[in-house]
């Protein structure tokens, strides 16, 4: 099993890749949202100048908001700076798309995008269309100078329903996705990437497999909804939240079971708020803080239905059922200053001992 930080693009804190590096961590990944972190690329370009083991990428890069030849051409660059170090994680861009008002690309789209951007990466001449118009493209001069494509660039796409699993299996390197409580046994979401690829008779030979998670690591006879828990993993616990109030506000469907018990104070919270900023509101602490309110929301049921959470012992126990299952690594999102704790504990106390 590998381990990994999603952490939120912060520019000043470039320091926090060289501690996971430092304590043995495989990777960091960047989240890209534009209208709240500092910008993924920039992070992440400074983040490799200033490590040498540790594997960087965007975690997941969003596709709305850059073409895929931009895209490329930033991850070209980070390859050209830390060559066989980097991967791309690409998604629909719920959050990064919200705090706009608008809605993540629909999944017709995004297996349109993930093709020319696997084909881009890949070296090839690809069919694209801008703006009506379709021409043939491919990245220019990356065998000599400004950027490489090579060594190869692993495409993770993040897939949290079974059509984005299954483009990642048609496309993709790897998957990037979230295990129970709050999402799919591993093996379904492979399953479901095994299917994409067979569309196109695709082998899956090497393909790889990841999963964003929340972690609440207890000390011993601590409970699980403590106040310092509360602090760490509190605003990973409403980003769930976040997200279901926008599809069931959109879909008009029942919120999740789990939810239920919280819905309508959550709900009147957000609605102090202007409909027409509402959306300013519902993301904006993505993974961050907690705005006023939404601690009193939080008890231990929603913690655990939302976070891996145990002693050193119980999550030990949790991992090896999971890489029992076929998963290959452990990304812990995280968006406060709680990480660098989190990070030193859980590579003393679980690491070293798996």
């Amino acid at each position: 099993m590998k381990f990994g930080f999603c952490v939120m693009a912060d520019i000043d804190e470039i320091g926090f890749f060289n501690h996971a590096e430092t304590l043995g961590y495989d990777s960091v990944w960047v989240a890209d949202s534009q209208m709240m972190f500092s910008d993924v690329y920039m992070v992440c370009a400074l983040a490799a100048q200033q490590t040498k083991r540790l594997r960087i990428g965007p975690g997941t890069a969003i596709c709305g908001t850059r073409i895929a030849p931009v895209q490329v051409a930033a991850m070209a660059t980070l390859n050209r700076i830390a060559p066989g170090r980097v991967f791309l994680g690409i998604g629909t861009g719920n959050t990064a798309m919200r705090t706009m008002g608008q809605k993540p690309m629909k999944m017709a789209a995004f297996g349109e995008y993930l093709r020319v951007l696997r084909g881009l990466l890949n070296g090839e001449v690809v069919d694209y269309a801008f703006e009506g118009r379709s021409r043939p493209v491919k990245m220019l001069r990356h065998e000599t100078r400004f950027m490489n494509l090579q060594p190869k660039i692993p495409l993770f796409v993040s897939g949290f329903g079974p059509r984005a699993m299954g483009l990642a299996g048609e496309h993709g390197d790897g998957l990037v996705f979230a295990i129970p409580p709050r999402g799919v046994p591993v093996q379904e979401a492979l399953a479901h990437a095994r299917q994409g690829a067979a569309r196109t008779g695709r082998s899956l030979e090497g393909f790889k497999n990841a999963t964003l998670t929340n972690v609440a690591l207890l000390y011993p006879g601590e409970r699980a909804d403590s106040d310092r828990v509360k602090q760490a993993v509190g605003p990973n616990v409403m980003a769930s939240v976040y997200y279901f109030y926008d599809v069931v506000h959109e879909r008009g469907i029942d919120p999740p079971p789990f939810l239920q018990r919280i819905w309508k104070p959550y709900c009147a919270l957000v609605e102090q708020t202007p409909p027409e900023h509402r959306h300013f509101r519902t993301h904006e602490y993505h993974y961050t803080d907690l705005h006023p309110g939404e601690a009193a929301l939080i008890d231990e049921q929603l913690i655990r239905d939302t976070c891996l959470v145990g002693t050193p012992d119980e999550l030990i126990e949790q991992i090896r059922a999971l890489e029992r299952d076929g998963l290959q690594e452990m990304v812990f999102a995280t968006g406060n200053s709680h990480k660098w704790e989190l990070a030193e504990r859980f590579a003393r106390e679980v690491i070293t001992r798996i």
